[in-house]
């Protein structure tokens, strides 16, 4: 019962520093990541990215058309 009691009061423990310091690196995670994703370079290769797989999309599409035709 001892090693019950001991093993409960270290995990509270550890729990409450643990989501302590997990909250604050996420929170800086997700302000890092929102900064990158606003940044003008990203919004550009996102819609290079975009561009690209809407023009794969269309020649799979033509390349299924043509299969099953």
């Amino acid at each position: 019962m001892r090693y019950w009691v001991s093993f409960l009061a270290g995990f509270g423990v550890g729990y409450v520093f643990g989501s302590r310091a997990g909250r604050a690196r996420y929170e800086e995670l997700k302000r890092t990541a929102r900064r990158i994703a606003d940044s003008p370079s990203a919004q550009g290769l996102a819609g290079v990215a975009e561009a690209q797989a809407r023009s794969l999309i269309g020649r799979t599409r033509k390349a299924l058309a043509k299969r099953h035709a």
